[in-house]
């Protein structure tokens, strides 16, 4: 049975290669799409106080740039939920909790 996160990469790819592409989707150009949607949705925020912002608009940026991170993912061959975890066992070692609850400080300056 396929599990969430497969059945969301399969409407991605169904969407894109029914529309052909496949062809603009080469890391470089997906890494680059990530960054102009992530600011986008930057913009959102902008000069307002941080709970001012059009929801809508937000989840509609905000899947643009899961989606771009995903077909990223994808591309290069990256196990989506492994490099999820991989990353948050390596900020548990970074960020201990008594090191790091309630502060916002990089790991290197606890």
């Amino acid at each position: 049975m396929a599990s969430e996160i497969d059945k969301i990469f399969k409407k991605i790819i169904d969407f894109r290669d029914k529309r052909d592409w496949k062809k603009f989707h080469n890391p470089k150009d997906l890494a680059l799409a990530i960054s102009i949607e992530a600011s986008e949705l930057n913009e959102l925020f902008l000069w307002k106080h941080h709970s001012e912002y059009d929801r809508k608009r937000l989840a509609e940026e905000l899947a643009d740039v899961i989606i771009f991170s995903l077909l990223l993912a994808h591309e290069t061959n990256l196990d989506v939920k492994k490099i999820i975890d991989s990353k948050i066992q390596k900020n548990k070692r970074r960020y201990p909790i008594k090191k790091s609850k309630g502060s916002s400080k990089k790991y290197n300056d606890l």
